[in-house]
């Protein structure tokens, strides 16, 4: 299980569309999903059409005449997808907890009660670097701050690390911090130009998915959806699909080599018991070769739906001269499949037989003759 916290104190950079995608999208890969709106201005909660009075002030306050627990104010979006809601009021615990020790910790006392429900839990923070952010990534395994193409968000980065250190130090809780490149629009020069500055200030803390402007995820917005359900097929979509697999795919661990078992007794079958078994097995499987050229490349996968759209070390392409393979033992039919390179999902483009599925992405068709 994993809590993440979406932060930046600059507004207008993107935070809570991305809260309200990348929960909605984490959904519909088929991870149970938590949203946290930790924000006073409660726009994730109204993006959402969620009309509530409760918020986690009635958990966290002792001053309400209205106790609850967070169990109890938990809302349902969609499938695997549910929603804290918030209101004007969470603002109000910045001063009635200022004083109190362990302030620090209230969030991580509220969460754990059902984290164990979630796969992920997102805490979309407020527009400040106050007690309740400080909860937020206090509470926190991952720290996703996302930035516009602009001078001022870049300034924004550098606080929000401060803080995040801090946390480190004096409470002793690393956090680690990845920057999400939002509201990039590809017409202008200039986003060419930041893009570049913060991948050399940024390097190695950027995502590889880049989020796009896109009118869909405004519209989405305005119709209180997440904007998967307003236009699976939009650039929005597709943007925040690619955020969730690459989040996705970074939680895949690799397997250690195994240790070495005891030898034992080898029975080495006849030559003609090895020629019966390989006739048998090419009747039933063929050996497949994925290929794909990416000399630029530092890790490939292929997987479709011949093992589940599984990722493991099993379909791990081995790389030559620019050129990643793999032979695959597949039974005749017709098979789906993308290649992962470096965390991003994508069609083979040696392929012209494809198909869109229904998260808007492109699949490719690879048919096993017998």
């Amino acid at each position: 299980m994993k809590i993440i916290s979406i932060a930046n104190q600059k507004g207008g950079c993107g935070k809570t569309t991305t809260a309200i995608n990348l929960a909605s999208t984490l959904g519909a890969n088929s991870q149970k999903t938590l949203l946290i709106d930790l924000d006073p201005q409660a726009h994730a909660t109204l993006g959402l059409n969620v009309d509530d009075q409760n918020s986690l002030y009635n958990c966290i306050s002792k001053l309400t005449p209205h106790k609850l627990k967070i169990k109890d104010i938990i809302r349902k979006v969609s499938k695997n997808f549910d929603i804290v809601p918030s209101n004007v009021l969470v603002g109000t615990l910045e001063q009635e907890l200022a004083d109190e020790i362990g302030r620090e910790l209230k969030l991580v006392e509220v969460i754990s009660e059902i984290k164990d429900r979630y796969d992920y839990i997102l805490i979309d923070c407020p527009p400040s670097l106050g007690f309740l952010t400080v909860n937020a990534i206090r509470a926190s395994d991952e720290l996703i701050i996302p930035v516009e193409t602009s001078r001022f968000s870049m300034q924004g980065v550098d606080h929000l690390m401060d803080i995040a250190n801090l946390i480190r130090e004096r409470l002793n809780h690393p956090v680690s911090a990845k920057v999400l490149i939002t509201m990039f629009d590809s017409r202008l020069r200039h986003s060419f130009t930041m893009l570049g500055k913060m991948k050399e200030k940024f390097t190695g803390m950027l995502f590889d998915t880049i989020v796009h402007t896109n009118v869909k995820l405004k519209e989405a917005a305005v119709m209180g959806e997440a904007v998967l359900k307003y236009d699976k097929y939009c650039r929005g979509s597709k943007d925040y699909m690619s955020l969730a697999r690459e989040i996705l795919f970074a939680q895949v661990p690799l397997q250690a080599p195994a240790a070495a078992a005891p030898a034992e007794p080898s029975y080495e079958p006849s030559e003609r018991m090895q020629e019966l078994i390989q006739k048998e097995t090419r009747e039933f499987l063929g050996s497949t070769a994925f290929v794909l050229k990416a000399p630029e490349a530092k890790s490939v996968y292929v997987t479709g739906s011949f093992n589940d759209w599984s990722l493991d070390e099993n379909c791990r392409m081995s790389q030559s001269d620019g050129v990643w393979t793999l032979k695959v033992d597949l039974k005749p039919g017709i098979y789906k499949y993308q290649f992962i390179v470096d965390g991003k999902w994508q069609e083979d483009p040696a392929n012209a037989s494809i198909e869109r599925n229904s998260f808007g992405d492109i699949n490719s068709l690879i048919e096993v003759k017998a």
